[in-house]
């Protein structure tokens, strides 16, 4: 059974899978409609020529444009499309003109190829502080310390690629436009998961993950007025006319995303992650790493005692051999706040009970 008739009708839109597919996190399943949409294009392109098959495509991206403006907060003409999210950081970066002395804060949770970029460029990166051992930013904390120092800006992951915590980036912002700092939001395991209006200058995310897109569909949104002084035109100018069918497709599953109404779609993923975390407690020396409660439906097990980063790995293929998909995620995926590498679980609507016992079942034979 179903958990949900939203799960369902999300099931019944695409092909049925030959896995039991937990890993949304790493790229989730596209509807057949959005491969639809995406194939389509691709025979436009070679029965008419790709740019002539883009013209006619126009009204089509511009609708996909301003609802996905829509979900994160944006105007259409703040968007600008890129191949993947971090591309859209690098694009973000490399017009930011910031001084090389730059310090930036980050949260615990911060995705670690994002600390290469600035770390690679020289910046400074000072961590946020904490309110509890998840992760949490602690807000108080951080408006007391941005009366005595700010940094060029604020990078937040709203929720990391190893841990399923929501950071409250709508007070994160909050607090730092107070003091007149800017705020960077990385969306990408965020938007189509949880809501993800939250005020800030900058944010970007992909399309492959929550949202069900295509691979090779990154976004970013700069508002006109951003403390950043970064001009979107500045960050198209990089940018070719890209993956059109995949911007297509893009459009298609954020459609499909409003058409089923995303306050619900976000409450049901919080569901099925807090049933998940409440089956999987205790499970042979698995410990759950996000509070149970916590509502995002990425779920991350630290493993038994003595095991290392192979071990988890092991597991992830012995998961994968029993059809079960899911991650092994290492802990430079969040180097402030993992020592060890971790099991990442990231099922999307269509998750059923059946499901969760089968993981609790195999899990019982691979830990303590």
């Amino acid at each position: 059974m179903f958990l949900s008739e939203l799960g369902s009708g999300w099931h019944d839109a695409r092909i049925k899978p030959d896995i039991v597919h937990l890993d949304s996190a790493s790229a989730g399943r596209s509807s057949n409609a959005v491969i639809e949409a995406i194939s389509g294009q691709l025979w436009e392109e070679s029965k008419r020529g790709s740019y002539a098959a883009m013209a006619a495509a126009e009204e089509d991206l511009a609708h996909g444009s301003r609802e996905l403006a829509g979900l994160i907060g944006h105007q259409p003409d703040e968007l600008v499309y890129r191949d993947t999210g971090r591309a859209a950081l690098r694009a973000l970066l490399g017009v930011a003109n910031l001084p090389m002395s730059s310090t930036i804060w980050v949260a615990r949770n911060e995705f670690g190829p994002n600390l290469v970029e600035f770390e690679r460029r020289g910046y400074a990166v000072h961590t946020l502080p904490q309110v509890d051992v998840y992760g949490h930013v602690d807000t108080d904390a951080l408006e007391n310390m941005l009366q005595f120092e700010q940094p060029e800006f604020i990078h937040v992951c709203q929720i990391g690629s190893a841990s399923g915590v929501v950071q409250p980036v709508a007070e994160i912002v909050r607090v730092a436009h107070a003091a007149d700092v800017p705020v960077v939001v990385d969306m990408a395991q965020s938007v189509g998961h949880v809501p993800t209006v939250t005020g800030a200058d900058v944010v970007y995310g992909t399309s492959r993950k929550w949202l069900t897109g295509p691979r090779g569909v990154g976004f970013a949104a700069v508002r006109p007025d951003s403390r950043l002084h970064v001009d979107i035109a500045d960050m198209a100018a990089g940018a070719s006319s890209g993956f059109i069918a995949g911007r297509l497709g893009l459009g298609v599953a954020v459609a499909e995303l409003v058409g089923m109404d995303p306050a619900g779609v976000f409450d049901e993923l919080a569901a099925i992650g807090r049933a998940m975390r409440e089956r999987l407690t205790g499970i042979a020396g698995w410990e759950v790493l996000e509070p149970v409660d916590e509502p995002s439906a990425l779920i991350t097990l630290a493993p038994p005692p003595g095991f290392e980063a192979a071990d988890v790995d092991a597991v992830a293929v012995h998961l994968r051999e029993a059809g079960l998909l899911v991650t092994a995620g290492g802990a430079e995926r969040a180097p402030l706040m993992l020592t060890n590498s971790v099991l990442r679980l990231s099922p999307h609507l269509d998750a059923t009970r059946e499901d969760l016992d089968r993981l609790a079942a195999e899990l019982r034979t691979t830990g303590c």
